[in-house]
């Protein structure tokens, strides 16, 4: 076990390494108040992938605060999607989120999803989320899989629901989350999501888990208030 974790770290550092020769400066839109020039917020990446054009997934404006008690938002991170297509073990975004819109739905609740700029840290995007929730629920779910369910005045490193292991959540766990965050909102107390603690995938994929958050980083946007998306799942 212990040169199997020596490969990979040695594996991770040599991968870090030739991503850190690129640039990684990320846009500072700063806030409302700010007096910046944009000389001074001109920090924009000098290599950047142009995000993907999707048939299914599109960006419409900057979200909005909602008042409306039946729905949960669901949070994806920067490069979710646009950037990459799929989490650390190869289960689509676009199925992933198909299945997690659907259990919020069978709770009787809508889902309204958003993509959040400003961090690659799925507990502080869950805790932006919530706000933007009429509930006051979220979802929110890294480009790699990692998960949370979080409720709007809870701390960000507290959750409701914690999901950490991206290896093992399946699309039938991520329409759990879905169905449990619904839940949540609805005032109800549901037991946790059943969860499998896998220490051999965690060093199966710790490679790749490592270097989908150093890409995940790369779209963060200082300052950027989150956009809402539209989904179009039909095949």
């Amino acid at each position: 076990m212990t040169e199997v974790n020596e490969d990979l770290l040695r594996k991770i550092i040599k991968q870090v390494i030739a991503e850190s020769k690129q640039s990684d400066r990320k846009v500072d839109f700063g806030n409302s108040s700010s007096n910046q020039t944009s000389n001074e917020v001109q920090n924009q990446p000098e290599k950047m992938d142009a995000p993907l054009q999707l048939d299914w997934f599109k960006r419409t404006g900057t979200a909005q605060k909602s008042t409306a008690t039946d729905e949960v938002v669901i949070a994806v991170l920067p490069g979710f999607a646009e950037h990459m297509t799929e989490n650390v073990t190869g289960v689509k975004h676009k199925e992933i989120l198909r299945q997690t819109v659907a259990g919020v739905e069978e709770e009787g609740l809508r889902a309204r999803v958003i993509k959040v700029y400003r961090t690659a840290d799925v507990s502080f995007a869950g805790a932006e989320a919530d706000k933007y929730s009429g509930s006051g629920v979220s979802i929110a779910i890294q480009s790699k899989g990692t998960t949370i369910i979080h409720q709007k005045d809870l701390e960000p490193l507290s959750n409701l629901e914690l999901f950490p292991q991206a290896p093992v959540i399946t699309p039938e766990t991520y329409r759990a989350i879905g169905k449990n965050a619904a839940r949540y909102a609805k005032g109800e107390s549901p037991n946790p999501v059943p969860t499998v603690n896998d220490q051999m995938s965690r060093v199966q994929y710790q490679a790749k888990s490592a270097l989908m958050h150093i890409k995940e980083t790369k779209y963060v946007v200082v300052g950027k208030e989150p956009e809402e998306i539209t989904l179009d799942f039909n095949d």
